[in-house]
């Protein structure tokens, strides 16, 4: 249950990142790289 609740809070919180990125591709960028990075650790 706790693994779930993180996985939401992470997930929130990118979405959160990429709302406030606005188009700057290389934040957006930074972000795509980041979650490939902790969606590959969770496999």
């Amino acid at each position: 249950m706790k693994k779930d609740e993180e996985q939401t809070s992470e997930g929130l919180n990118q979405i959160f990142e990429i709302i406030n990125a606005k188009g700057d591709e290389s934040e957006l960028r930074e972000i795509v790289e980041k979650t490939g990075r902790i969606t590959e650790t969770e496999e």
